[in-house]
Formats: structure tokens, sequence, C-alpha cells
């Protein structure tokens, strides 16, 4: 299994331009011209919206404290700095370590399919057209997993292949957490069967760690990838 960070135009989900007051500059992350001088105060610039609002960045940022699948201590150091100029050497140069089945993410086809894996079905044969473009961000009712009987509810328009489902685990702030927590809303095995069955969705992503709930983990994940992965499963952020 591999994963990728998972970067959406959502420029439908609002009939208005984001702003920005609703998205506000860092103070000090303004442009400069580099390189800069020494004595000068350097803050580097991240940014989470591109071209008036069009494109958001909703990728997780990663830290030592976020949640890990199955850890009661978060992720953990994944990153070190084996050649630092502070000591020596010519250049800084990072080296990181960690499972690919963290924070920002998509499913590739082999993460539940070993034949799959096998034929290297990794991220980098899924479409792109698939998981580029505009998306739906829907919120599902709360106190309950994303079962048949919730997907019936959200009566989502035929033609849409884009879906982000806000849960409880936002609610939560469940990817705020050190400490895994199995009790995240996800989708159940039936829940999966009616997307497939009943909508053109082709991406889906959820707000913790898998898309499939605990209890439905594995049958509900080979549900929604039955088909050479016809289902692309990620985990965004949310706010």
């Amino acid at each position: 299994m591999a994963s990728l960070l998972l970067l959406l135009l959502l420029s439908l989900l609002s009939t208005t331009t984001a702003s920005s007051a609703a998205y506000p500059t860092i103070p000090g992350t303004m442009d400069t011209s580099f390189p800069a001088s020494k004595d000068s105060k350097l803050i580097p610039i991240r940014r989470e919206v591109y071209g008036d609002g069009r494109i958001f960045d909703i990728t997780h940022r990663y830290t030592s404290d976020m949640p890990s699948m199955g850890s009661e201590n978060g992720l953990g150091q994944f990153l070190r700095l084996p050649e630092s100029m502070k000591n020596g050497s010519f250049a800084n140069i990072s080296e990181m370590k960690l499972i690919t089945h963290t924070g920002t993410h998509v499913d590739a086809p082999g993460h539940y399919y070993d034949h799959y894996f096998d034929a290297g079905f990794d991220v980098d044969t899924l479409d792109l057209e698939v998981l580029n473009g505009p998306g739906l961000l829907i919120d599902v009712p709360r106190g309950t997993n994303i079962t048949a009987e919730v997907m019936k509810s959200l009566h989502i328009p035929k033609g849409v292949r884009r879906v982000l489902f806000r849960t409880e685990n936002t609610d939560r702030r469940l990817m705020f957490k050190k400490q895994s927590d199995t009790s995240f809303v996800g989708f159940t095995t039936d829940g999966a069967k009616w997307l497939v069955d009943n909508t053109d969705i082709k991406l889906i992503g959820i707000d913790y760690l898998a898309v499939a709930a605990w209890s439905d983990l594995v049958p509900a994940h080979l549900v929604l990838f039955g088909k050479q992965g016809n289902h692309h499963c990620g985990r965004p952020k949310t706010r």
C-alpha cells in the first residue's frame, strides 16, 4: 500500500470567492525577495489558498503528536537531520521515516487486495482526473456511522464524483489528539455498498485515519475497492 497527499479543487463548495477575511494571511508571510540578509527576520511562507481561492490545500501538516492508527503516543519522531550545517556538513539533509497510512492520504487498491498489490496497483496508477476537481462537502448526521440508511438520507445528486464526509470526528477533533481512537465514524459495509451501487461517486474522503468504521474495517474497504480500486478513498484535512 502506498499513500499520496490529497489536493482537491473545491471551487464548487461555495458560490463565493474565498476572501482574505475567511482565510487570513499569516502575519509575516508576504512575498519577499530571496536570499535575504542574515540580519533580517525570516518567516517561511505557507500558503493555503491559491488562485483567488480556487484551490485549497486540505492536507494535514505532519507532526509527531498527530494520531497514528493503533498508537497511543502519536506518530512519534519521523524526521531527523543526519546531515546538518551546524555540525559541519555542507548542506542540511533531512531523513523521513513513517508509515504511508499517515495523516492526509489516499488508499491504493493494493491496500486491501493482495493481488492488486502484487500487480502494482499503487497510488501512481490512480486516475488524476478523479483525484482532482470540484468536490461536495457533506455533513453526516451525528451519532451514527455512514450506513446505507444515512447514505439514502443525504440525497447526493447523480453526477457528483467527489464527496468529503464531515462527521463527528471533526467535532471531537480526533485528528488533533495523539492517541488513536477506534470509536471514529466511518463507512459500514452496507453504507459502502449503497454508495457503490447507487451513486456516481469515485472519490470519497473522511475526517479520520480510515474511511471505514473500525467494526467494518476490512469488509467496507473490500466493497469500495472491489473493481480494481474503482473508488478512491482518502482522509482529508478538516478544520
